[in-house]
C-alpha cells in the first residue's frame, strides 16, 4: 500500500510509538566455558560476505542505470529513486513530495487506472512507493517475463504523467494522504514526530518539517501546483534506476533505452543548504500532554549525516548506549535501577544531516525528573570514558550480521537494489555500502568516544510526553470533506503503443524439504538455501495463545519473557553479550497455535549460537530477582494497549467473534491483575507443560547440509526428556448464537475511528482454503479489493482497508480492519456492510477479478518465496495446516483447476454478511450518533473497561 516511509538511509524510524527495544542487560564479562569453546567469526570475515557486484551506464537524458545480476530466482527488482524529498519543499508546499508519490500510483497517460492493476496481473511482489526527506522511490519485484511491462509502466509515469492528473485524482489522493496523517496522529505519542522535528531544526531548515506535511498546505495544493512540482523534479536526470535479479546489462540496456531514452531531461535537483544547527530554534525542553500509559522522555541532538566521517562512530555510539540488548541505557535504567520499562538510543542518518535520539519510557510511579537526570549522567559518563572494545565489537558484529541477512532479497523496502540506489543517490557511489561496513569495522573505543564528545556536548532538545488530554493543535482541526467529482478513468493515449504483454512466467522452484528425527523423537524439518551464509532455526512447540491459562491470561507471554533472563549456567547479562558477539538473534514468539523460540546466526557461528539457543530452551532459570521487573514491563505493555486503537481492538474482537474458543484468549499482553499475581512456580509449570521436547519440532533453513545440521541439533537436543504431564488443548464447537451488533470503545479526542469486524465461517485452517482465499482477493485481500478501493480510492475516508481469513488450525474467521476519519465512521460501516453484502449476493466476483487473482497467485510464487525466511515460514505453515511439504511446488495446478462459480460459491458459503460483530474504537460523543442509524444495537464501553473481561456475546 502506498505509504510515506519511516525508515532512513541508515537506520529505522525514530517515531516513538513504534516498538522500543525492550531487551537489555548489565555489562559483564562472559565467563561460561560452554560458549567459549567456539570463537566467533571475526567481523572482517562477516564483512567479506557482503558483496553486490554491479555494472552501470547512463542514458543521454541523464538517467543513471545500475544492474546487479542474481540468478537465484526468475525475478527482477525494479527500483526507481528520484532525487526529490520533503527537504526540497518550499514554504507553503509541505507534503508535496509525498502527495505526489500517491498521485504517481493513479495511472499515467498510456497506462490509465490504478498502477497496481497491471502489476498484480503479472504477479508483482514487494511493490510500493515511499517518500522521505531526501528521496522518493518506487519499486516492484516482477517475474523476469514481466520486466518489459514494469519498465514501460515506470517510464510512462516518469515521462507521461501530467495528462493523467485531473482535479478529481488530486482531490482523491489528498484525502487519502490526510487520512494517512490522521492515522499516525491517532497513535499514542503520535504527535512526537512533529515536536521532534520542530524542536531541533528551524522551520526554514530543509529538514525542519515532517514529510507528511501540514493539513493546510495539502488543502491548498492546486492542480497547477502539483503539475509544476512534477515538471521541476521528476526528470530522468534526477533519477536512479536499479535492476537487480535475473537480468544482465546486455538485456537491460536495450530495454531501458527503448522505454526511457525518449524522455526529455528536466531541471536538475539541487540539494538545499542544510547546515547542522549550532543552537536550538526554541526552548530546550517542552512538555506535551497525550493519552498515554507511561511518561516518555526524548532527548535529541542534531548531528552529521551519512557522508560525514563521524557517521559510523555515531552509529556505534547509539548502539552501545541504547541499541544493543546489552545497552547501557537498558542495563542501568531498566534492569539495574528499574527506573524505566524501555530505553533506546538511535542515530538516524540522512544525506545531509542526522539526528541522535534517546527515548525512554518511565516506569509508572517513578519521577520523570529523576530519570531525566540519570540519562544525562549516563551520557556524560559515555562522553568522558567512551565504550569498551568489547561493546564496539558486539555492536558491529550484530549490525553486519543483520545486513548480510537483509541482502538476500533483491528488492522491496530493503535488499540489494536499495543498497545500490541509496549509495548512488546519496553518495554518488552504488558501492557505498562497502565503505559504510568498512568504516563500522574500523571503529575503536577512541573514535566512538571522540565523536560522542564532539556532538553530544552540543545543545540538545528534550520533550516529555505525559498523561493528559491533548492540547488543541492545528493538525487536529477537521477538514471539511472535499466535494470530489469522481475522477473518470482516462482513455489510454496510445502514443507509445500498448502495454507490453507478459511472456511465459517460470514456475516456482521451491527447495526440497527433508525430514529426519533426533534420538528422542524430535522431528527435524530442513531445507537448503545457499544464497547467504546464514542459518535460521525455529524450535516450534504445539502450544500458542490457545494454550494460555484461561483464568490467568498473559502467563505464556511472561514465561517467554523470562526465558532469556537467565539459565542454570548463564545470567541475562551473559546471554545478551554472547548473542551479540556471535551476531546472533534469539527470539521468542507465539501465534494462536504455536509457541516458538527462534535462532538466526551466521553459519560460521552456528555451533556456538546453537549452544546458547539450546541453553535458553532447555534450562531457563526464571530468576526470582528479575521477575518483578519483567512483570512491570508486561504490565506497562498492557497499559499501552489500552491507549492504542489497535491494542483495544485486539483485546475486544477475539472474544466477540469466537466466544468460548481457546483462540479468544488472544487478549493482547494478558490480564493485568493475573500477570501481577503470577508466581515463579506458575511460570515453571507452564514451561514444563508446554515448552517440552514431546511438543517440539525443529525447522531449519541453512546453507549447511542436513547431515551437519542434524549433528548440531542432536548434540544439543537429542537427549532432552520431558518432565511431568503435558498440557492439552480442547476446541469446543463454535458458538453460533453470536448476536450482530456494534461495540463502541470510547476513546476521546480520536481524529480517526478504528473499525474492525469479524464473523465465524465454519472453516478450519486445515481445510483447503484456496477457493475462499482467491474469492477474497477482490473483496479485502489486496489493494485492488473492493473494500479498499471504495473507502480509500473512491471515498478517500481511509488510508487503507483489509479483510482476510484469520487462519488458525481449528478456526478461520473472516475479519476486516478499516481506520477511517472520525466524521465518516457511520457512513464507513454502512459502506463496508453494503460492499460485503453485494459481493456475496448481487455483485459477486467477476471473471476479470477472478483472472487477476489467479494470475497474481501463480505468477507471484517465485517472488513470494525468494528468501530463506519466506521458505521457513512456508515450511511451518504446511506442517501446521497438515499440507504436504511440496504444497507450494504444486499449488499452480490447484489455482488453475479453480473455476469462478466454484470460488463464488465457496466464498458465499463461508461468509454470512448478516452475522458480523463490529468493534469501533473512537470518540463516542462524535461517533455514536453516526452508528445509531445503522440498524444494529450499539453498546458503548470506556477504554478503561477493556482491561477487564470484554463484553460477553449477547444471545439471539
Amino acid at each position: 500500500m502506498v505509504s510515506s516511509d519511516t525508515s532512513s538511509p541508515g537506520g529505522a524510524s525514530t517515531l516513538a510509538y513504534r516498538a522500543f527495544l525492550a531487551a537489555g542487560s548489565a555489562l559483564a564479562a562472559l565467563t561460561t566455558p560452554v560458549l567459549a569453546q567456539t570463537a566467533p567469526a571475526p567481523v572482517s570475515e562477516l564483512v567479506k560476505a557482503v558483496d553486490i557486484p554491479y555494472q552501470q551506464f547512463t542514458l543521454k537524458n541523464g538517467l543513471r542505470v545500475i544492474v546487479h545480476t542474481d540468478r537465484k530466482a526468475p525475478i527482477v527488482a525494479v527500483s526507481v529513486w528520484y532525487d526529490v524529498g520533503s527537504k526540497h519543499e518550499p514554504k507553503g508546499k509541505t507534503g508535496f513530495a509525498h502527495l505526489f508519490e500517491h498521485l504517481m500510483f493513479n495511472g499515467s497517460e498510456n497506462a490509465p487506472g490504478d498502477f497496481f492493476e497491471p502489476l498484480q496481473q503479472v504477479g508483482a511482489t514487494d511493490f510500493n512507493g515511499t517518500t522521505y526527506y531526501d528521496r522518493t522511490n518506487y519499486f516492484e519485484t516482477v517475474p523476469t517475463a514481466a520486466l518489459e511491462r514494469a519498465l514501460f509502466l515506470e517510464s510512462d509515469r516518469m515521462g507521461y504523467l501530467t495528462g493523467a492528473i485531473t482535479q478529481g485524482v488530486l482531490d482523491e489522493q489528498r484525502g487519502v494522504v490526510q487520512n494517512e496523517k490522521r492515522q499516525g496522529d491517532n497513535q499514542p505519542y503520535g504527535l512526537l514526530r512533529y515536536k521532534a522535528t520542530e524542536g531541533l531544526f528551524p522551520a526554514t531548515h530543509p529538514y525542519g518539517h515532517t514529510t507528511i506535511g501540514s493539513m493546510a498546505d495539502l488543502d491548498q495544493a492546486s492542480l497547477a501546483d502539483v503539475k509544476n512540482w512534477f515538471k521541476s523534479h521528476y526528470g530522468p536526470n534526477n533519477a536512479v534506476l536499479v535492476l537487480a535479479g535475473d537480468v544482465d546489462v546486455a538485456t537491460a540496456r536495450p530495454l531501458v533505452e527503448k522505454y526511457f531514452g525518449a524522455i526529455a531531461a528536466g531541471p536538475k535537483s539541487v540539494a538545499p543548504p542544510a547546515p547542522i544547527p549550532a543552537s536550538l530554534p526554541g526552548p530546550a525542553k517542552e512538555v506535551m500532554k497525550d493519552r498515554v500509559a507511561a511518561t516518555l522522555i526524548m532527548k535529541e541532538w542534531a548531528v552529521p549525516g551519512l557522508n560525514d566521517k563521524d557517521s559510523a562512530s555515531l552509529e556505534v555510539a547509539a548502539g552501545v548506549l541504547g541499541g544493543l540488548a546489552s545497552s547501557r541505557l537498558s542495563n542501568v535504567l531498566v534492569k539495574g535501577e528499574k527506573l524505566a520499562v524501555q530505553a533506546q538510543a538511535e542515530y538516524e542518518s540522512f544525506a545531509q544531516v542526522g539526528t541522535f535520539q534517546i527515548t525512554t519510557l518511565v516506569r509508572p510511579g517513578v519521577d520523570a525528573a529523576t530519570v531525566s537526570a540519570r540519562i544525562d549522567q549516563l551520557v556524560v559518563d559515555f562522553i568522558k570514558n567512551g565504550p569498551t572494545a568489547d561493546e564496539v565489537n558486539r555492536y558491529v558484529t550484530s549490525t553486519v550480521s543483520g545486513r548480510i541477512d537483509g541482502l538476500e532479497a533483491v528488492g522491496g523496502f530493503g535488499g540489494k537494489a536499495v543498497a545500490l540506489a541509496e549509495g548512488a543517490l546519496y553518495s554518488n557511489d552504488p558501492g557505498f555500502y562497502k565503505k559504510q561496513l568498512a568504516a563500522l569495522a574500523a571503529q575503536t573505543p577512541a573514535t566512538v568516544k571522540a565523536a560522542a564528545a564532539k556532538w553530544l556536548t552540543r545543545p540538545s532538545y528534550q520533550l516529555d510526553i505525559v498523561n493528559g488530554d491533548r492540547d488543541a493543535y492545528a493538525e487536529s482541526k477537521a477538514v471539511p470533506p472535499a466535494k470530489v467529482v469522481e475522477a473518470p478513468e482516462q482513455p489510454a493515449k496510445g502514443t507509445r503503443g500498448p502495454i507490453p504483454a507478459v511472456g511465459e512466467v517460470a514456475g516456482l522452484s521451491f527447495p526440497t524439504v527433508e525430514r529426519t528425527r533426533l534420538s528422542n523423537g524430535i522431528e527435524l524439518v530442513y531445507a537448503n538455501r545457499a544464497v547467504v551464509p546464514i542459518t535460521q532455526a525455529v524450535l516450534s512447540f504445539d502450544a500458542g495463545v490457545a494454550a494460555d491459562v484461561a483464568d490467568k491470561l498473559g502467563t505464556q507471554q511472561l514465561t517467554l519473557a523470562m526465558m532469556d533472563e537467565g539459565t542454570k549456567r548463564l545470567n541475562s547479562i551473559q546471554i545478551a553479550e554472547a548473542r551479540e558477539r556471535l551476531g546472533a538473534s534469539i527470539s521468542s514468539g507465539s501465534s494462536p497455535d504455536r509457541t516458538t523460540l527462534s535462532l538466526r546466526v551466521p553459519s560460521a557461528n552456528l555451533a556456538a549460537g546453537a549452544d546458547l539457543w539450546a541453553d535458553i530452551a532447555r534450562t531457563p532459570a526464571f530468576p526470582e530477582s528479575e521477575l518483578a521487573r519483567v512483570k512491570s514491563q508486561q504490565l506497562a505493555e498492557i497499559a499501552q494497549e489500552l491507549t492504542s486503537p489497535q491494542g483495544l481492538v485486539q483485546r475486544v474482537l477475539p472474544k466477540l467473534v469466537g466466544p468460548g474458543s481457546p483462540y479468544a484468549k488472544a487478549q493482547g499482553a494478558g490480564d493485568a491483575a493475573a500477570v501481577q499475581g503470577l508466581s515463579r512456580a506458575e511460570l515453571i509449570a507452564f514451561q514444563q507443560a508446554w515448552l517440552r521436547p514431546d511438543k517440539a519440532k525443529i525447522f531449519v533453513v541453512s546453507d549447511r547440509p542436513l547431515a551437519e545440521i542434524r549433528q548440531v541439533m542432536e548434540a544439543r537436543f537429542g537427549d532432552w526428556k520431558p518432565a511431568g504431564a503435558a498440557g492439552s488443548k480442547a476446541f469446543p464447537p463454535a458458538v453460533a448464537s453470536v448476536s450482530p451488533r456494534i461495540v463502541l470503545v470510547d476513546r476521546p479526542a480520536s481524529p480517526q475511528s478504528m473499525i474492525a469486524a469479524g464473523v465465524q465461517t465454519g472453516l478450519k485452517g486445515t481445510d483447503d482454503l484456496l477457493p475462499v482465499q482467491v474469492g477474497n482477493d477482490a473483496l479485502g485481500g489486496s489493494f485492488l479489493g473492493r473494500l479498499n478501493m471504495d473507502l480509500r480510492e473512491d471515498k478517500h475516508w481511509s488510508y487503507g482497508v483489509r479483510g482476510n481469513f484469520s487462519r488458525n488450525a481449528e478456526a478461520a474467521p473472516y475479519v476486516l480492519y478499516a481506520p477511517v476519519q472520525a466524521d465518516q465512521t457511520g457512513p464507513s460501516v454502512a459502506a463496508l456492510r453494503t460492499d460485503v453484502t453485494q459481493y456475496l449476493t448481487s455483485k459477486p466476483m467477476t471473471q476479470e477479478e477472478f483472472a487477476r487473482a489467479i494470475n497474481a497467485g501463480t505468477r507471484s510464487l517465485s517472488g513470494n518465496f525468494e528468501t530463506s525466511d519466506d521458505v521457513l515460514t512456508a515450511m511451518q505453515a504446511n506442517d501446521l495446516y497438515k499440507r504436504p511439504d511440496d504444497y507450494y511446488a504444486t499449488i499452480t495446478q490447484k489455482y488453475r483447476a479453480l473455476t469462478l462459480p466454484q470460488v463464488n460459491a465457496a466464498t458465499k458459503a463461508a461468509i454470512d454478511p448478516a452475522k458480523f460483530v463490529w468493534v469501533v474504537v473512537g470518540e463516542a460523543a462524535k461517533v455514536k450518533p453516526q452508528l445509531d442509524s445503522l440498524g444494529l444495537p450499539v453498546e458503548v464501553i470506556p477504554a478503561a473497561a477493556v482491561a477487564g473481561t470484554p463484553p460477553a456475546p449477547a444471545a439471539k
